[in-house]
C-alpha cells in the first residue's frame, strides 16, 4: 500500500495536554500524507499517546498492545507507535513487553514521528527516540483540531512543582513559557477559522510568565485574549493554588468572555497530607481563594481533583477531606485512588494505605460529593443558562430525543432536540430539573454562531471516531 493511502488512528490516555499533543500528532500524520481511518476499519498506523500519572493508564496501554499483537502478526505492514509520558518513562521496557511495536517516542520529540515511522518501515527495525529536553515549543507543529469551534491552546509546557505523587515534571521537564504574542496570534488565526471557544492549557497555567520574569503575565494574558473579536468563550486549566493570585480573579471577573468556572485541584483536605504531598499550600489558603472568587463572581462554579489513600492518610485526614468538600461546595470533584508510581517520592514511602481501605474511602467520598453536586445543581432550577452545543454531547439521542451542551459555568445540560441548533451554536435553556452530573431544561432560543457554521462546513470527524476520549487533568 502506498504511503498516500495509509490510514492512522490516535488513541489518547491522560490529561488535556495529551489530548492537545494528539491533535499535533494527527496534524503531523496528515501533513505526511496519512489519512484518518474510517470508523470500523483497522488502521495501518496506530499511535498510542500515553499517560504515566496512574497505574491504570499502564494497564490500558499494555492491554491494547496485546490486543493488536495477532493483528500485527497477520499484517506485518501495520505499524504501532507509542509516545507520551509513559514512553518517556519506560522507553525500552515497552519493546521488552511488546517487541512488535515499531516506534517509541517521547514527550519532547512528537515532531519526529513521521520520520521514525518511515525509518522503521524501511529498516524493518524498531525505532526509539527519547529526547531529554524540549528543543522548541510544540505549538509550532501542525495540528488536526478535533473541533471546528472549540480549541485547546498551549501557553506553557512542563512544571516546576515537586509534588511527591507526580512523575509528570520528570517526564515533561521544567516549565517553558510561550511568548504572549505567539499565543494571541494562534488564537486570532483559530477565530478566523470559526473557533468561538478556546481553553488555555498548561501543567500550571497561573505560573505562566515566571520564565520571562513577569508574575502577572497570566492575568494580563486573560485580558488580552478576552479582547479578541469573535471569541465568545475563554477557559483555562489547571491552576495551582500556590500560585493563584488576586489579579487572576480580577481578570476573570472583569473580562466578559472569560467563563465563570474554576477547576483548581485540591488533592487533599488534610494539611498534614498536603505537606507530605509537597503541595505548598494548606486548606485555609485554598478555601480563601474560593471565597475571593465567589465574592467577585457569585455564580462561579468550582470543580477540583482529589486523591484518596495517599501514603500515611489516616481516618482523621480523610475526614478533613470530607469536611473541605462540604465547605467548598464543589460542583464536581474528580476523585482518584492513589496508586504507586515508580520513581516518585510517594512511591517509596513506607506507610502505604491498604487497598481495601482506599477503596472504602473512595466510595464514601464519591457518595458524599454526589450529594453536594446534586444540591449545587438543584439550585440552578428556574434559572436560564446559555449552552454551547458540542460535537460529542450535541448529537441527537434517538431514544431520549435530547441534545446536550455546556453552560457558561461548565455544567452539562440536556434539552429537547426539537430545535435547529447545530454543534457550535448557543441555546438558551431554562433549567427545570437536575441530577448530580447534569442539568435538564427547556430550550428557549437558538443563537446561530460562526462556530456552528464552521462545524457544518467542515463536517469534522468526532473525537470518538479519532479515538480521543474525554479526559480530566490531575495536576
Amino acid at each position: 500500500m502506498s504511503l498516500m493511502a495509509r490510514t492512522y488512528l490516535v488513541e489518547t490516555y491522560g490529561c488535556q495536554m495529551n489530548v492537545h499533543d494528539s491533535e499535533r500528532i494527527a496534524g503531523l500524520l496528515d501533513e505526511a500524507g496519512y489519512l484518518p481511518v474510517t470508523p470500523g476499519e483497522q488502521a495501518d498506523v496506530v499511535v498510542f499517546n500515553t499517560c504515566a500519572v496512574r497505574e491504570n493508564a499502564d494497564n490500558k496501554l499494555y492491554g491494547n498492545l496485546s490486543f493488536l499483537a495477532p493483528i500485527k502478526k497477520k499484517n506485518p505492514a501495520m505499524q504501532i507507535a507509542v509516545g507520551g509520558c509513559l514512553a518517556q518513562k519506560d522507553q525500552s521496557l515497552i519493546l521488552k513487553k511488546a517487541p512488535y511495536v515499531d516506534v517509541v517516542f517521547g514527550t519532547h520529540n512528537v515532531g519526529s514521528l513521521p520520520v521514525l515511522l518511515e525509518r522503521a518501515r524501511i529498516e524493518e527495525e524498531a525505532q526509539i527516540e527519547i529526547l531529554e529536553a524540549l528543543e522548541h515549543f510544540p505549538s509550532t507543529l501542525p495540528a488536526r483540531r478535533f473541533s471546528a469551534f472549540s480549541s485547546w491552546v498551549s501557553i506553557s509546557v512542563g512544571c516546576n512543582n515537586t509534588c511527591t505523587f507526580c512523575i509528570v515534571p520528570t517526564l515533561r521537564g521544567v516549565e517553558k513559557d510561550r511568548q504572549p504574542a505567539d499565543i494571541l496570534n494562534e488564537i486570532r488565526a483559530l477565530v478566523a477559522q470559526g473557533v468561538i471557544e478556546v481553553t488555555l492549557l498548561g501543567q500550571n497555567v497561573n505560573a505562566y510568565g515566571v520564565e520571562f520574569g513577569n508574575r502577572g503575565a497570566f492575568a494580563e494574558l486573560l485580558k488580552e485574549v478576552g479582547k479578541i473579536a469573535g471569541l465568545e468563550r475563554v477557559r483555562f486549566m489547571s491552576p495551582h493554588p500556590r500560585d493563584f493570585t488576586d489579579d487572576v480573579i480580577e481578570a476573570m471577573a472583569s473580562t466578559p468572555n472569560v467563563m465563570p468556572h474554576l477547576h483548581m485541584p485540591l488533592q487533599s483536605g488534610s494539611d498534614a497530607i498536603l505537606q507530605s504531598m509537597r503541595r505548598s499550600y494548606r486548606s485555609d489558603k485554598y478555601l480563601g481563594i474560593l471565597e475571593r472568587v465567589r465574592a467577585a463572581m457569585p455564580h462561579a462554579m468550582i470543580t477540583t481533583d482529589i486523591i484518596v489513600g495517599f501514603p500515611g492518610e489516616t481516618e482523621e485526614d480523610f475526614s478533613a477531606t470530607l469536611d473541605i468538600t462540604s465547605q467548598a461546595k464543589f460542583a464536581a470533584a474528580y476523585t482518584y485512588k492513589y496508586s504507586i508510581r515508580p520513581g516518585t517520592p510517594a512511591g517509596a514511602m513506607p506507610n502505604q494505605v491498604p487497598e481495601d481501605i482506599v477503596g472504602e474511602r473512595y466510595t464514601r467520598l464519591h457518595e458524599h460529593q454526589q450529594k453536594i453536586s446534586l444540591s449545587v445543581n438543584q439550585a440552578a432550577i428556574g434559572t436560564t443558562h446559555r449552552a454551547l452545543v458540542s460535537e460529542i454531547e450535541g448529537r441527537r439521542d434517538e431514544i431520549q430525543a435530547r441534545m446536550t451542551g455546556k453552560t457558561e459555568d461548565f455544567r452539562i445540560v440536556h434539552f429537547d432536540h426539537k430545535t435547529d441548533a447545530r454543534p457550535g451554536d448557543f441555546v438558551d435553556v431554562r433549567i427545570t430539573d437536575a441530577s448530580a452530573h447534569y442539568l435538564i431544561g427547556d430550550p428557549l432560543a437558538v443563537v446561530r454562531t460562526r462556530g456552528g457554521d464552521a462545524h457544518e462546513a467542515r463536517n469534522a470527524p468526532s473525537q470518538t471516531t479519532l479515538g480521543i476520549p474525554k479526559v480530566r487533568t490531575n495536576s
